[in-house]
């Protein structure tokens, strides 16, 4: 697939949903947990209520035309019917996302039914990368050899039967710039060196750039150090959010310096 996307093109990526917000203009967007960006008419999850939706409205920096998923927990897809019941969206996913997850005996899953979905949308289940709109790649399943992060005490139901949850529909979006790869992440359950390894070998480009949930918080000091030890000389901007944790973007803004940068519901990203 080097060869997927050849023309380039200026790339805007306006966060729709995160645990934070960074700007006090325009006033009333809102925080939640959970993610949702929208990177030029590509819509990157919806958050898990209708935040996303409602901060959109409030921003006005552009309409969604495809819907990619991430993964199927509910902090990623619960706001997605406020999103379909406005615009007419293709939908992207592993056929994994629609699965019944349980976490510690909490659904934490879809919060509506395939059938629902599909009752608004063409859902196209994909495990391949593919080009959802020009210049930019839904990853699909991402192979893994180095950490990754799955959720203890979780399991999908697969025909009616327990699965332990490998979180394999985990995907990222990767945008072709003029200066680089751009890696957008959901929650990075697959790892992010699993994925910026995947997102060049698939675009044959070095990632550059870095944004959205990136579970850092699942790693141990010494675990993150070596990861942001590696990322020191290979990335020019990482924007972590979401699932990253609060302390380790201290951290990450300590050792990448002017690398890092802050964002939150509401931030506008241009590359």
């Amino acid at each position: 697939m080097g060869g997927i996307c050849k023309d380039r093109r200026h790339m805007k990526v306006v966060i729709l949903a995160d645990n934070k917000i960074v700007n006090l203009r325009p006033q009333g967007l809102k925080a939640e947990w959970g993610f949702s960006a929208l990177v030029n008419d590509v819509l990157f999850d919806t958050g898990q209520s209708d935040v996303a939706f409602q901060n959109l409205m409030i921003l006005k920096q552009g309409t969604p035309k495809k819907l990619v998923l991430s993964h199927g927990h509910y902090d990623h897809t619960g706001g997605i019917m406020e999103f379909l019941r406005a615009f007419d969206l293709k939908i992207y996913a592993h056929p994994d996302a629609f699965l019944p997850r349980i976490y510690k005996e909490e659904y934490v899953g879809i919060p509506f039914r395939k059938e629902q979905i599909s009752c608004y949308a063409e859902i196209i289940e994909h495990k391949e990368p593919v080009e959802v709109s020009k210049n930019i790649v839904a990853l699909g399943e991402t192979p893994r050899e180095y950490e990754q992060h799955l959720l203890s005490e979780s399991y999908v139901l697969r025909d009616g039967k327990k699965e332990e949850d490998a979180i394999r529909d985990d995907q990222s979006l990767v945008v072709k710039t003029d200066n680089g790869l751009l890696l957008l992440l959901g929650c990075c359950h697959s790892g992010l060196r699993n994925t910026v390894r995947y997102a060049e070998e698939v675009l044959s480009d070095e990632v550059k750039f870095i944004v959205g949930g990136t579970h850092m918080i699942a790693l141990n000091k010494e675990k993150l150090l070596e990861i942001v030890k590696w990322l020191e000389n290979k990335i020019e901007l990482i924007a972590p959010s979401h699932c990253t944790g609060i302390v380790n973007e201290f951290v990450l803004r300590e050792k990448l310096g002017e690398k890092y940068r802050l964002i939150g519901s509401g931030t506008v990203l241009e590359f």
